[in-house]
Parts: structure tokens; sequence; C-alpha cells
């Protein structure tokens, strides 16, 4: 989610500072302005369950949202974001070496960064949203920061053995869901009663967002590598196959919990929902790499002639961050019991009000890249991890070894 340039080689008078907008790839930063929609109908899904309970599927329209949700939405979007994520950590590592920064000192800086981010998260989830994915990463840079040294045959291997652990856990919750009837929490009135309900419930899916997160980061880490998404015109067979692959298989098996979600499968048992859950978390990481391939097929296709569309989401994208925060700041005014206390309890309405947010943000996002503004939270985590200067990344002096 956050900005991930760094200085290109050859930069010793500032290395520690970061890449100009303008040089930046187009496929990674389009990448995450339309993934920010995703993660919008994502949340707005979510607080649909936290005001109104279990989906209140009254109308065709809200079956077609939770069986749409539930097959391109749910567990897609959120991998992807975390591929994107090892992907841009990766980039910082291969860019610093490029430098001739010796490890412990991009480690200093890494680490920095991890602790930096899970800063932000807790504020995030302490002010605004229990569901944080900052905080996540922070850990995630911090305790697996070594695995951008691996060779890629080793990254292979831990992502294919973590992809049952992960696959397993989602599936396990889903099951003791069903068998108890449980779920999400109903969020409650008053700001003290929605503080103590955010951290509580953030307390318990930090764990779950950590164990979903460990495949696609070392898959983003691969690909960061072989610079699939900044050079995608040379990777164009394997993206084409990603995506035309990837995002038919993350349907498919999203397609039985999608059933059961929406009504439509009734007698489902919770061996059922055991085996749905799982094949709907793996499945989900083949379609979030489909949609990161798709992209770069679009970034390859309006490379050199973009227009307004693609400027403004890639705008977005390189604010995302920044926009990810906004994007609370607007579900916190809208359905907190103290605030505009937005009663949501049709997904159909909840697509509705996640696009119109999400397109405020493509808009503001593109008046700031207008007026060369930088995201506020961009800047702040950058300044925070490099120092302000240069000669930051870490130890002492600014010796680079």
């Amino acid at each position: 989610m956050t900005d991930t340039s760094t200085a290109g080689p050859g930069t010793a008078s500032a290395p520690d500072r970061p890449l100009p907008l303008d040089r930046r790839s187009l496929a990674p930063d389009l990448a995450r302005g339309v993934m920010l929609l995703f993660i919008a109908l994502a949340h707005t899904h979510l607080f649909t369950v936290f005001i109104g309970g279990p989906e209140n599927i009254a109308t065709a329209a809200d079956q077609l949202t939770v069986a749409g949700t539930t097959m391109f939405v749910d567990l897609r979007s959120y991998p992807m974001f975390a591929a994107l994520f090892g992907y841009g950590l990766a980039q910082i590592h291969r860019r610093r070496s490029e430098q001739g920064y010796a490890w412990p000192r991009t480690r200093g800086l890494l680490r920095r960064r991890g602790l930096w981010l899970i800063v932000f998260g807790l504020a995030h989830t302490v002010l605004l949203f229990p569901a944080d994915i900052l905080a996540v990463y922070g850990l995630v840079t911090l305790l697996l920061m070594g695995v951008l040294r691996l060779r890629d045959r080793t990254l292979v291997i831990l992502a294919a053995l973590w992809l049952p652990v992960a696959a397993a856990v989602h599936a396990l919750v889903a099951s003791d869901n069903a068998i108890t009837g449980g779920g999400m929490p109903l969020m409650p009135d008053g700001f003290a009663n929605e503080l103590l309900f955010r951290l509580t419930l953030f307390a318990v899916l930090v764990v779950i967002m950590f164990i979903s997160t460990l495949v696609p980061f070392m898959i983003g880490v691969l690909a960061a590598r072989h610079r699939l998404l900044e050079r995608p015109h040379e990777h164009l067979r394997l993206l084409r196959t990603t995506a035309f692959v990837g995002i038919p298989l993350a349907a498919l098996g999203g397609l039985p919990l999608a059933l059961d979600k929406a009504g439509v499968w009734t007698d489902a048992t919770p061996g059922d929902v055991l085996l749905t859950s799982g094949l709907h978390q793996v499945s989900g990481y083949a379609g979030a790499l489909g949609y990161a391939a798709l992209i770069g097929l679009i970034a390859v296709r309006f490379s050199g002639r973009q227009g307004p569309v693609t400027n403004a989401l890639a705008a977005l994208g390189q604010r995302s961050m920044t926009f990810y925060l906004a994007q609370s700041v607007a579900w916190a005014v809208l359905f907190s019991s103290y605030t505009l206390d937005v009663h949501l309890t049709s997904p159909a309405v909840g697509v509705g009000i996640a696009v119109a947010v999400w397109l405020t943000t493509v808009l503001l996002a593109d008046l700031m890249r207008r007026r060369g503004m930088r995201g506020p939270a961009e800047v702040a985590l950058r300044r925070l991890t490099y120092g302000g200067g240069s000669g930051t990344g870490g130890g002492s002096g600014s010796s680079r070894r």
C-alpha cells in the first residue's frame, strides 16, 4: 500500500531520496489505484455486517452483490495488495543494493519502515477502522525481511508450504462460525464502546491477516526480482497466462461459498463450509495474481499514451496509503454512531456507497497530481523512514558498508 520508490542508481548525492513520481512505472500504481476500489467494496461489506449482522439479502440485487463480492472481491483484493507490498519492499532492497548499500544498512532502514507502519496502523485502528493492514505489513517487514535475500526456489517452496496453512485457518474459522452461528460482532454505539470494539476485533483479525499475507508477500518479492510490473512488455506470455487462468479460477473457486452466502445453497453443512472456505482462500490468491497480471497487460497497452482516466488511477495508486486511510475516514463519518450513523443493511446499497467513495478519491488524487502534491501519508512515512536527508539508511556515518 505504501509508496515504495527510492532513488535509482547513480544518485550518490542523495542516496535515500525517493524517485520522482514521473519516473515511476505505470503498472504498480495503476494496480494500487484499481485495487482501492476492491478494498472499498470489501470494507463497506464489512460495515454491512458490523451494523446489520448477517447479510440481509432482501432482493435479487442483494443476492447478486453478495455472490459477486464473494467471487471477485473477498480474499482477492487483500492478497493483491499484500503482493504489491512485497513487490515494493523488494524494490527498495534491489535499488539500495544497486546503490552499493550493504545488507545491515538496508535492514536498518526496513526496520524503521516496519516500526512506523505499525505505529500508523495502530493509530488507524484506534481512531477509525478495526481491520487495518498497515500494522500487519509492519509486522511482516520486521519478522520476514530476511526473505528478501532468499533464492527464488526457496521463496517458491516457502510459499507452497504456507499455502495450506493459510487455507486451513480461514476454513476453520468459517466452519466454527457455521457451527456456532457466530460471525462478525455487531458494532456498539458510543465513542468509547466503538474504540474498544476496534481494538478487540483487531487483536483477532491481525493474526488471521498476518497468516493470509505471507504467501502473496513472498510471491510479490519474487515478481519484483524479475520486474514483472516494471517491465511488463518483457513478460507478456506469463502475464497473459496468469490473468486468463487466475481470474476465472478465483471465480470458480469462490462460487460454492458464494451460493451459500447468497442463500441459493440452503443446506450447506459445517463440513461443506470448511471445504468451500478453504477453496475460496486458495483460489483468492490465484485471483489476486490474475488481477495484477491483467493490470500489467493494460499498462503495456497504454504505456506512452496515457489518457485522463489512466493518469487519474495512477495518481490514486501513487497516493494509495493516503487514500486507504481517507476511505476509513469516510466510513467513520458515515457509519459511526457518533457521526452520521448510517444504518447500512443492504449489500447492494453498500456497493453504491463504496463506488461513490472510491470515485471521490480518484478525483481528489488527480487534483493532487495536477497540483504536484504528494500524498501526506506517504510523505510522513518517507520522512520518518529516511530521516529527511541523505545517508539515513541505517548504521552510523555516511559509509555504505
